[in-house]
């Protein structure tokens, strides 16, 4: 199959997934309280559009400051993060970052 690969394991996997690296983010509002996490391959572009007010539900919230960023090896590995981010304790933690 092309782009796909064994691994040692016997998994195959996207050999795109495999060399793409995605971040987990979380922003601040400067002008409510409100903060907002997600995952991207890309975090430069991904934050202009937060900024920009070009999706309609965040609009009213921008501008945005970064306030938390991590690096992971896949989406699967990211999308856990955020997932853990969202929680109660995730929650907690983005809290005593922010003050």
């Amino acid at each position: 199959m092309p782009g796909w690969r064994n691994l040692p394991a016997g998994r195959l996997v996207d050999a795109k997934e495999e060399i793409e690296m995605y971040n987990v983010y979380a922003i601040k509002s400067l002008a409510r309280n409100y903060v907002y996490v997600g995952l991207t391959d890309n975090l430069v572009e991904r934050l202009k559009r937060h900024n920009s007010g070009g999706n309609k539900t965040m609009a009213p919230y921008a501008p945005f400051e970064l306030i938390f960023q991590e690096e992971c090896a896949n989406r699967k590995s990211a999308r856990l993060r955020e997932k853990y981010l969202k929680s109660g304790i995730g929650k907690e933690f983005l809290k005593s970052i922010c003050n």
